[in-house]
């Protein structure tokens, strides 16, 4: 069980956004029954909002800590600067386009409280209408990644589900990952050289790595609208920034599949 410090929150949520304040706001909202039951901690990191999101959201949720960047810093960047001034022993780390429940945080609290060995977790995803979506995934070699430009995708991978009906994927998305501080204290920040994807996946496997297990909780779920802005314009300015991130991550583990 992990023990909270004198006056620490029990949960430390970082929320990195660039524009888009309705669903910031969604975001924020959707954590409101938790954050009236106990102490938690909510960051938003606004990475260089060009929309007037920064003084909105100061000015509809003041007990909020804002970080503002003048510039867009990429999302390994911006989390990071969640991550320094995160001080509960969870941390939970979610995208502006996600629509949380008591019961899937709390759920997810529990977890890393009753297995000391799990250093993240995630839980399953899915869109407004109830569809499931790839929120846990192998590794995101080369020749998927490929695939998925032209609109096709890979046989699905065999995943192993242990007596508690948990996964252990090589990654949960960033959209939705708890940590624990101990765990983020031991393997450190994420990998800014990766501007936009893979970082996700660059941090599972760093904590594996470190020792930690990664988890995907299917038991617990939560909404996430699924912005994904380099599937149809893998050559956009921050498709390019995507696909460097891919080969920074290859070279570094020297691994493409």
């Amino acid at each position: 069980m992990m023990l909270p410090t004198e006056n620490a929150p029990e949960l430390s949520v970082i929320i990195l956004t660039h524009n888009r304040y309705d669903d910031t706001r969604r975001c924020l909202v959707s954590l409101q029954p938790l954050v009236s039951e106990m102490a938690v901690q909510v960051v938003v990191v606004d990475n260089g909002s060009t929309d007037g999101t920064p003084a909105r959201l100061a000015a509809d949720f003041p007990s909020v800590t804002l970080i503002t960047n003048a510039e867009n810093r990429g999302v390994a960047a911006g989390r990071n600067q969640g991550l320094a001034v995160a001080t509960a022993q969870r941390i939970l780390i979610l995208d502006n386009d996600t629509v949380v429940n008591k019961t899937a945080l709390l759920g997810m609290m529990r977890y890393l409280d009753t297995h000391p060995e799990v250093g993240l977790c995630g839980c399953c995803m899915t869109d407004a209408q109830g569809n499931v979506q790839r929120s846990f995934r192998p590794f995101p070699g080369l020749k998927g990644k490929l695939l998925s430009v032209v609109g096709l995708r890979m046989a699905r991978e065999a995943f192993h589900f242990d007596a508690e009906g948990v996964i252990e994927p090589f990654y949960v998305i960033g959209a939705c990952q708890m940590m624990r501080r101990e765990a983020v204290r031991q393997v450190g920040p994420l990998d800014e050289a990766i501007f936009y994807g893979p970082e996700d996946a660059d941090y599972c496997h760093r904590l594996r790595l470190a020792g930690w297990q990664v988890k995907y909780l299917p038991q617990f779920s939560i909404i996430h609208t699924y912005y994904r802005h380099t599937a149809h314009k893998p050559l956009s300015r921050l498709g390019v920034k995507h696909i460097k991130g891919l080969l920074h991550l290859y070279k570094k583990y020297h691994r493409i599949s």
